[in-house]
């Protein structure tokens, strides 16, 4: 009785320190900083800003049960979205429970357009934040030097995920529609933006970059190890016939040559399937650009 006694304790003991010694390893990886690979889903999605042209069905008012739907459908775990006003951004607070978003309007405060980044706050807790203006002068609010007759901006944050502790930075943007120049010189202004940015984290960036992936705005993004498109490098692409520019009328979304909505990434990152998202319901679009989802998986370098 007494050898099978203790027989058991040690078989216990030995079951202890293996359960410990376990404990141990993941709070010095939490100490440190390190964590597993980390699974995502990312959005890109211009939602239109809200005015009073457009026609039935394609109001805002018409619109957010729509952009609900497709958003409750992919759950996405960030979205990036660009255009929205500060009305529209607290009805999608109102339509999406369990999201929190970033953002300031581009003419500061709550004034103007938002490239705000909504998140799932329960899984992630943003530790940074701040937004920067696509100017020669990115400091100051509203400002803009490259020829567009409208502010653009940056809203960035650092968000560690509560599940697997990694860290990672989410960048979100909306380059100008009309001036060349300034989408050129924007997107080396982040290129030089993100060199501030913890180097061992890993970086999405988000946008409407209204230009085309042969543009030299893209090949700047993605030259010299500063991004890589996810929509290349996926294992997986989900309606490559598309663009993203529908317009609420073309549901080609003008072809791949109107792919101007992206989802980049620097760092350990990589995307096993992205999808130009083209629902519609009823004939109505969601807006006049398609979403751009992304399932990725992140870690540190």
């Amino acid at each position: 009785m007494l050898r099978k006694l203790s027989n058991s304790v040690l078989l216990a003991a030995v079951v202890l320190m293996m359960v410990f010694s376990g404990v141990a390893n993941v709070l010095a990886a939490e100490m440190s900083g390190q964590a597993s690979e980390t699974n995502l889903k990312v959005m890109t999605f211009n939602l239109r800003y809200e005015n009073n042209s457009d026609p039935s069905p394609h109001t805002w008012a018409e619109r957010v049960p729509t952009i609900k739907k497709l958003i409750r459908m992919e759950q996405p775990d960030i979205i990036g979205t660009q255009e929205v006003l500060y009305g529209q951004l607290q009805d999608l607070e109102e339509t999406l429970p369990g999201y929190a978003w970033i953002g300031l309007g581009r003419e500061g405060g709550n004034r103007g357009e938002y490239s705000a980044i909504f998140y799932n706050e329960t899984r992630f807790t943003p530790l940074e934040y701040d937004h920067f203006w696509l100017s020669d002068t990115p400091e100051v609010i509203g400002s803009k030097t490259w020829g567009n007759n409208i502010p653009r901006m940056v809203t960035w944050a650092k968000f560690v995920d509560n599940q697997s502790n990694q860290q990672f930075y989410a960048v979100n943007t909306h380059f100008d529609h009309q001036s060349a120049e300034a989408r050129e010189k924007s997107a080396e202004l982040i290129v030089e933006k993100i060199k501030d940015f913890d180097p061992e984290l890993p970086i999405i960036l988000t946008g409407d970059f209204n230009t085309s992936p042969d543009s030299l705005p893209h090949q700047t993004l993605t030259s010299d190890g500063a991004f890589v498109d996810l929509w290349e490098s996926a294992e997986t692409r989900v309606n490559e016939e598309l663009g993203t520019f529908n317009g609420f009328r073309d549901p080609t979304g003008g072809g791949p040559d109107r792919r101007i909505d992206w989802i980049l990434a620097k760092g350990n990152v990589s995307a096993e399937t992205i999808e130009i998202n083209n629902y519609q319901k009823n004939g109505q679009f969601p807006s006049d650009h398609y979403p751009v989802i992304a399932d990725i998986t992140i870690g540190n370098e």
